[in-house]
This record gives C-alpha cells, structure tokens and sequence, in this order.
C-alpha cells in the first residue's frame, strides 16, 4: 500500500481513535500529509488540525548572535495559524504546560507594526521573585523546546478557536521527540484527555515511534472498565458494536506499506519496556511513572499466559501478599498520580518495584540485551 491508500483507509474507517505505532523509516509525517491531502475539501480547505513535523518547523531559534545572545528568542514563521494567534494568550499556554512543570517563563512578542499579524516570537527567561527587575533571556533546552510547542499548539487547538474551524479530526504525528520519559508519560495524558473530549465529535489519529507511548496509552484503553467502554465489541451482550479504537502497526517491513492490527495477546514491547525499567534500575533513577511501565510489562504476560489479572504473574514469580502488591501497582500506575503528585519513590515503594523486577528476570529469563 502505499502512503495515499493507507489515508484512504484510515479515512474510510468506522473508528473515532485511530492509535498506530510505526517503525523507524515507515513515512509517519508522509502519511499525515496523505491524510490531510485525502480529508481537504473540493476548493483545497482543510477539514482537520494536524501536529506533526511540520509543525514543529514553524519555530526557529534566533540566537541574536550579533549582539551576544541579548535578545535570543523562539521566532514563529508566518503561517495559516498566526491568524489565530490575536485570540491566544500567555495563560492559555501556561495551563497546558502546569503538568510539565517547567522550570522558565515565557513571553509572546506580537508584530510590533501590526499586532493582528500575530506573534512574532516567544522570549524565555528564569523566573524571578522580582518581577521588577530585568529578565535576561534565555535559551531553553530542546526537550523544553518540544514541550513549549507542543502545548502552544493544544492552546491554539482548544481556546484560539482552530480546532472549531477545522473540526472533522486531529491528527497528531511523534509529540515526543527529545523528551525524558517522565515527560512522555505526561504527553500521554494529555493525549488521553484530548481523546476522552473530543472522540464523539471528531476522528482523531495519533501515530508514535515510542514504544512507551503507545504501549501506555494502549494500556489506559484495554485495562479493566476502559476496554468495555472503548472496545464496545468485547461485551458479551455487544459483539456486534462497533469499536471506537483501532490500535495497528504501521509497517514496512515487507517492502510495502501495510496498516496491521496490534495483536493484544502477543505484544513484544514489553522487552523495550523492561529494558528501559532495567535501565532506571541501574542508573537508581526509578520514579511513580515506573509503576505504570511495570504494570503494562505484568499484563501483556499476563495475556500471554492466558490470565485476566496480572496479580497471578505475581504469584507464579514468588511475590509475598501477591493481591496487595498488585493493588499498590494499580493505584500507582494510574494515569492521574504522576500528574498530580511527586514522582519521587519512598524506600518501600522502589524495593516493591527492584523485587518485582528481580522476580519476572529470574522467573522468564527474557533476552534483554540481546
């Protein structure tokens, strides 16, 4: 198939929320154009909103280089958004960025000859406890760079009116790139609220090469009550609804294009999230989110071995008091803990997740560093 056919597909199907992991190399920014190409109306206009590539391209660091970094700031290209940009605002971003909880503040610089023009660049500095006194401005790393922009589109989207013009779907294409997997883990819920929102009134396509994004968002629509909600076909009074949710693989591996349904009972990304458990483990860097990974790795052995519940993995690895572990690991992997609390671990939370850990290796023996 090729990147058109695969728009056409997508397009075409009965699903509102379309989850698709794509490997390195398969065309995920090709595939959104193709998207957009086979959605726009007989005179050209778009029908969707898309964050993609592209996207993230309208912003370009002026480093001031001619005065020593006086004036550096994040220019905005003009584009079809900057006539929206008059209706958003300094806070409408900030409410976005509360869950990231950066580190800089920021301010929007309009055109100076003609305001309506829109924003002409974005200044960041360090906060400070005078705000009377001069800022200095500052150039913000990359993985705060992805973040910015990010919520600056999801303001545009939701309080500068794009979305209501372009309201047919939203396709989001990668929103991780250079981020730290505690801030992928928040991207992930803020994706998850904007599915919740507007699932009923729009299509709305999300396509990742992060395994951890897509396996956790896939975990918050498959895990207990959500399944039913989101996969209305696995009731057994509704085998004939249709599903909201279509969670696929993007692949090229056999010299073609192909859109290929995500098999729930056999899914090998619990190896990536295992080595990246690993990893924190080694480095003493486990936090809440962790709970989150360690739960999606229980479950998908747990399907594996042909059980609905991942406290029975718990017991077949020799974990003392196996039901309430298991409650610990629910209540810690929820999608609102991280969001809301610290994400550093108290001594007896992180020795629950090093012995778990230590259990399944020594149990399964999986090939981590194969």
């Amino acid at each position: 198939m090729t990147h058109a056919e695969i728009a056409e597909a997508l397009k075409t199907g009965d699903e509102q929320v379309v989850l698709a992991y794509a490997f390195n190399t398969t065309g995920k920014t090709r595939m959104c154009v193709a998207y957009k190409d086979a959605t726009k109306e007989p005179d050209g206009t778009h029908t969707g909103v898309y964050y993609n590539a592209y996207s993230e391209d309208l912003f370009v660091w002026d480093n001031d280089e001619e005065n020593e970094g006086q004036d550096k700031r994040l220019a905005i290209r003009p584009s079809s958004l900057s006539e929206y940009h008059s209706s958003l605002t300094e806070d409408n971003v900030r409410d976005r960025l509360k869950a990231y909880k950066p580190k800089f503040g920021f301010r929007f610089n309009p055109y100076e000859d003609d305001p309506a023009k829109g924003i002409e660049s974005v200044t960041f500095f360090i906060p400070d406890q005078n705000p009377d006194l001069p800022q200095p401005p500052i150039k913000i790393s990359r993985g705060e760079e992805r973040i910015f922009v990010w919520c600056f589109f999801l303001a545009l989207f939701e309080f500068a009116g794009w979305g209501d013009d372009q309201e047919k779907h939203f396709f989001i294409d990668d929103p991780v790139s250079s981020l730290d997997d505690h801030n992928i883990f928040i991207t992930a819920e803020t994706l998850y609220d904007l599915i919740e929102k507007y699932h009923k009134k729009r299509k709305i396509i999300i396509t990742t090469h992060h395994v951890g994004l897509f396996s956790i968002l896939c975990g918050w629509f498959r895990k207990g009550d959500q399944q039913a909600k989101w996969f209305p076909s696995t009731k057994g009074n509704q085998k004939d609804a249709k599903d909201i949710v279509k969670i696929c693989i993007l692949s090229g591996k056999t010299g073609n294009l192909s859109l290929e349904t995500d098999k729930r009972d056999v899914q090998l990304y619990h190896l990536r999230l295992l080595q990246l458990l690993e990893h924190a483990r080694e480095a003493d860097d486990l936090r809440a989110y962790h709970f989150a990974l360690l739960r999606q790795v229980l479950e998908n052995i747990a399907s594996f071995l042909g059980k609905g519940q991942f406290g029975y993995v718990l017991n077949q690895i020799g974990i003392e008091d196996a039901n309430d572990t298991a409650d610990i690991i629910n209540t810690l992997s929820h999608k609102k803990v991280y969001y809301y609390e610290t994400d550093l671990l108290v001594p007896d939370r992180r020795d629950m997740l090093v012995n778990v850990l230590t259990k399944l290796q020594a149990k399964y023996q999986f090939a981590l560093h194969a």
